[in-house]
C-alpha cells in the first residue's frame, strides 16, 4: 500500500476526461452548500483533488469529487486537480460510498442506495475469499455479518442500516415523499415491505385523504398487505383518521392555494412547489450574506 501512496501525484486533467461513477447514489445539485463550494472554488480554488480511477477507454471515473467537478463546469474551468488510482470496482464502490457518507447533508434514498451499493460489494468480496485466501481484509469479514461491519465503518446502528437497505425497495416516487419529508423515515420503512403496485396506490390514498401514514398506520397498511386483504379503500379510510398532532398542524383548504397554480395540478404537486419555492427563497436569503470559505468538498 505505501508503494502505491509514493507513486500518486496530484495531476491536473482535463475535465472532459472525467466520467460520473457508474450508478452514483448522491444528487449534484445547485443547493446553498454548491453555492457555498463554488464560492470557496472561485476564492482559494480547489484545495482538495478529486480522486479518479482510469477506465479501459481512456476517460477516468470519479470515485471522490463530483460536487467539485460540477461548481468547477460552473465557473467555467477547464482542467481539475486529481489523484489518479488504480482500484477495482468493489473497491471503488466502498471507498466512494465511504467518502460521501461524511457530507453534512445526505437525503435518505442516497444513504440508502449508497449503502446497498457498498452492502453488494462486501458480499462480493467474501465470495472471492475463496479464491483469494491470502486476502487479510476478506478474511476479517468472514464471520461476521456485513451490516455489523457497515456499521463499524460508518455512524448507524446494524438495525438502522437494515431499514436502509429495505428504504432502497422503495418506488422512486415514494422516495422522492421521503427525500422532501413528506413521508417521515419510520413510516416510509413500514411502507417499503408494500408491492410497488399496493405503493403507488398508496400515493393515491396519501392524496386523497390529503395526509401521510403514521408509523401505527403504515404497520396496518403493511399487514393487510400481508394478508392479501389491501385496497385502495382500506388505506382511504385509515389515512382519513384523526391524527394526534393533526390538531395543531398547519392546514389550508385546497381553494385556497387553487388560485396559484395550474388547475391540473394534484394536492401533492402544490404541496413539493411550495416546499421548492421556500427552500429557493431561504438560498437565495443565505446568497445576499457575505459567504466566505465553504465546507464539504466532498
Amino acid at each position: 500500500m505505501s508503494e502505491q501512496i509514493t507513486q500518486e501525484q496530484i495531476v491536473e486533467m482535463d475535465i472532459n476526461f472525467l466520467r460520473t461513477f457508474k450508478d452514483h447514489p448522491f444528487k449534484v445539485t445547485a443547493d446553498y452548500p454548491m453555492i457555498q463550494l463554488k464560492e470557496s472554488i472561485e476564492n482559494c480554488g480547489i484545495l482538495t483533488p478529486l480522486l479518479v480511477r482510469p477506465l479501459k477507454d481512456g476517460s477516468y471515473e470519479i470515485i471522490s469529487g463530483h460536487r467539485r467537478k460540477h461548481a468547477a463546469q460552473m465557473l467555467g474551468l477547464k482542467t481539475v486537480p486529481v489523484i489518479i488510482r488504480k482500484m477495482g470496482y468493489d473497491d471503488a464502490i466502498v471507498t466512494m460510498v465511504d467518502a460521501n457518507l461524511q457530507r453534512d447533508i445526505i437525503l435518505p434514498s442516497e444513504k440508502a442506495f449508497a449503502y446497498k451499493m457498498k452492502y453488494e460489494a462486501m458480499r462480493r468480496t467474501v465470495k472471492k475469499k475463496k479464491l483469494h485466501p491470502e486476502d487479510e481484509y476478506s478474511n476479517s469479514l468472514i464471520g461476521k455479518r456485513t451490516v455489523e461491519i457497515l456499521s463499524e465503518e460508518g455512524f448507524d446502528s446494524p438495525k438502522q442500516i437494515q431499514r436502509y437497505l429495505k428504504i432502497a425497495d422503495m418506488i422512486p416516487e415514494m422516495l422522492e415523499k421521503l427525500d422532501y419529508g413528506l413521508i417521515s423515515f419510520h413510516p416510509a420503512f413500514e411502507i417499503a415491505f408494500l408491492k410497488p403496485n399496493e405503493q403507488r396506490m398508496l400515493l393515491d390514498a396519501m392524496d386523497y385523504a390529503q395526509s401521510a401514514p403514521s408509523v401505527s398506520q403504515a404497520q396496518r397498511i403493511k399487514k393487510l398487505s400481508q394478508m392479501n386483504k389491501l385496497t385502495l379503500e382500506a388505506m382511504q379510510n385509515i389515512l382519513s383518521e384523526v391524527k394526534k398532532g393533526d390538531l395543531e398542524r398547519v392546514a389550508f383548504k385546497s381553494g385556497q392555494l387553487r388560485q396559484f397554480f395550474p388547475r391540473d395540478w394534484t394536492v401533492d404537486q402544490m404541496k413539493q412547489e411550495i416546499l421548492r419555492i421556500l427552500n429557493e427563497h431561504m438560498e437565495q436569503e443565505y446568497k445576499n450574506h457575505d459567504v466566505n470559505g465553504g465546507k464539504g468538498h466532498v
